[in-house]
């Protein structure tokens, strides 16, 4: 216990009179109290009465979970030395929002009526106290009873500690409030020191973040381009030569020092630490002015690709097999999901070759009649048979002569047009149907399909002498959820060539590339289209984009999805009915004692808490 040196007698002049003894009162405190008086701060009845609470608590925790877990178990042994004392030990952000409690349940419901709970903010609102006091002055502070600016707490006693990362900015505040009769003298001394242990904490981890950040940057920025790593401050890392050539050195460069030498940033994504999975950084991209920036866009080689490359290792590596295979007259064989962009591949091979100037015809397969294919591929005479045009019809192939025949969807074509097809390709010319003239060809040949032609073929459903003819230079077209970082990019380039105005947040973009695109591209391009349909004079900031998605049930390679609250826990895929089934395990292994069931999984505290709001096993 502790002399209360403020006797309320002076409290008093002071909030009736305006009067201040400055010879029994700090400095620190008295500077508060004009502040407090200047607020017009009842000093009566002042509570707290701003608390963040559902997601917007979440919220403010996950931004703050670095400092959680490591002020987690150093609350905890505070707990267990001034065990019995009635005390609470908690842990408030730069703004002063309560993260985390600590202390004997009996005396956290006592301290829940005066709304001392998670996510209540202590400001100077309700009058001098240690946590928005020390905020103010960024130096520990001890606020002792009728210190208090508000009587409601003249029965308290406070000590509070800064805490501050290691670029020297306050990043949250460690405090011990007792009844005054139970405060122990030394318990500032304790805070003191322990907010300065979690600081060094705090710092250690942001090096070692920062560590593991160059180390996954270096592959990041091999591809070229525009390109930097940045930390969750905005501070570069590490930047493209592209960049480097043309951006001053900067001990401590800043995402906005690019930005004000001409260049705009065209998206970011997330890079989340191995260790504990929070996010430690981005990759920005930037653009130069006006333009849009891609990597194999502007190739020195000459290659042109008139759809969006992007900037992925994976679209990258076609890109390059496209660029090799195109001056040839190899065939090639393109395997990729529907809806990934197989005949703007093709037509791009073609543009690129000998045969730019000659025909780029293609079909699909698997849009047309069986019955009606051949006379489609090959074309028919006059009177081949009934309802055929009066001059006959000249076929794919011969419209193709001297340019490239592209066949999409060629698993869908019958045994007879399979044993058509050979002959052609073995031959180099066809017979209309009904007739009996012979036209040499000449033509290069490009097959997609988003089947397994092997496995076909395997079936006696597809021709192994026609499969060995198609598959002479295959390339492999990445589905969109394997080039995710592209997704900015081509949804700069869908909108701007269907004139679409969307302007999408970050966290609507970052909801964009966790999603697992069943559909690729052409799925991309429908949720676009709708968007741009809500966006006639709406603004859509605050909209979750998710119900867009043709099918969001599919959450294969999404944990956003797969950890949404809102999601019907009947869906839960295999890992998260696995991590459920975890914490069930734990809470009836230690009786419900949140704390050791973290431990017992071996996680994050926070974590654990996420997961079962997620799980709404907080509800139990």
């Amino acid at each position: 216990m502790i002399n209360d040196k403020v006797t309320t007698h002076i409290w008093d002049r002071f909030v009736r009179e305006g009067v201040m003894d400055r010879s029994r009162i700090s400095k620190r405190i008295s500077e508060s109290w004009f502040r407090c008086q200047q607020a017009g701060v009842n000093p009566s009845t002042a509570e707290c009465k701003t608390i963040l609470a559902g997601d917007l608590l979440i919220q403010q925790q996950e931004k703050n979970a670095a400092l959680i877990d490591i002020a987690i178990p150093y609350m905890q042994k505070i707990c267990r030395i001034i065990e019995g004392s009635g005390s609470i030990v908690l842990l408030s952000d730069s703004s002063g929002c309560v993260l985390e409690l600590e202390g004997d349940p009996e005396t956290l419901q006592m301290a829940k009526k005066s709304n001392i709970v998670r996510g209540v903010r202590w400001t100077e609102d309700v009058g001098t106290n240690a946590v928005a006091t020390a905020l103010c002055t960024g130096e520990a502070l001890l606020v002792n009873g009728t210190e208090h600016y508000s009587s409601a707490y003249h029965h308290c006693c406070c000590a509070a500690a800064p805490i501050y990362d290691g670029g020297g900015t306050l990043i949250g505040i460690l405090n011990v409030t007792s009844p005054v009769h139970r405060f122990h003298h030394y318990t500032f001394g304790l805070v003191v020191s322990i907010a300065y242990n979690i600081e060094q904490q705090c710092k250690i981890a942001e090096q070692n973040d920062e560590i593991e950040l160059l180390q996954h940057s270096i592959g990041r920025i091999q591809s070229g381009g525009l390109v930097a790593v940045c930390t969750n401050k905005q501070e570069i890392v590490l930047t493209s030569n592209e960049l480097q050539f043309s951006v001053p050195p900067h001990s401590r460069l800043k995402v906005d020092d690019i930005l004000q030498e001409g260049y705009k940033e065209l998206y970011r994504t997330p890079i989340s630490s191995a260790n504990h999975g929070r996010i430690i950084g981005y990759s920005v991209y930037f653009a130069v002015g006006h333009q849009q920036f891609t990597v194999e866009n502007q190739r020195r080689t000459g290659f042109i690709f008139r759809g969006e490359s992007g900037s992925s290792k994976a679209f990258s590596r076609t890109l390059r097999e496209m660029e090799l295979v195109a001056p040839t007259d190899t065939s090639v064989f393109l395997n990729g999901e529907t809806g990934t962009g197989k005949e703007v591949i093709a037509r791009a091979i073609h543009e690129n070759s000998l045969r730019k100037d000659a025909p780029f015809i293609a079909v699909n397969c698997g849009a047309i009649a069986p019955q009606l294919m051949e006379a489609e591929l090959f074309g028919y005479v006059e009177g081949a048979f009934t309802g055929a045009k009066r001059n006959g019809h000249k076929g794919k192939f011969e419209q193709a002569n001297g340019g490239t025949l592209f066949l999409d969807e060629i698993g869908e074509i019958s045994p007879a047009v399979q044993v058509a097809l050979l002959r052609v390709l073995q031959e180099r010319e066809i017979t209309p149907v009904g007739g009996d003239k012979v036209i040499p060809l000449n033509f290069r040949l490009i097959t997609a399909t988003h089947q397994d032609l092997r496995e076909l073929v395997r079936k006696k459903a597809f021709r192994e002498d026609l499969y060995f003819r198609l598959f002479v230079y295959s390339i492999n077209i990445p589905p969109l959820r394997d080039r995710r970082e592209d997704i900015p990019h081509l949804v700069s380039y869908i909108c701007k060539n269907n004139r679409w105005s969307i302007q999408l947040t970050e966290d609507q973009m970052q909801t964009m590339m966790r999603y697992h695109w069943p559909g690729n591209i052409r799925e991309l391009v429908n949720v676009l289209e709708r968007l741009s349909v809500l966006s006639r004079g709406e603004n859509l900031s605050g909209l979750d984009i998710r119900s867009l998605f043709g099918n969001a049930s599919d959450c294969g390679e999404n944990p956003d999805f797969a950890e949404s609250p809102n999601r019907d826990p009947a869906a839960l895929n295999y890992q998260k009915r696995v991590q459920k089934d975890q914490i069930i395990w734990a809470l009836e292994q230690t009786g419900g004692n949140v704390s050791k069931s973290a431990k017992l999984l071996a996680l994050p505290r926070s974590t654990f808490y996420r997961r079962l709001r997620t799980f709404k096993l907080d509800q139990l």
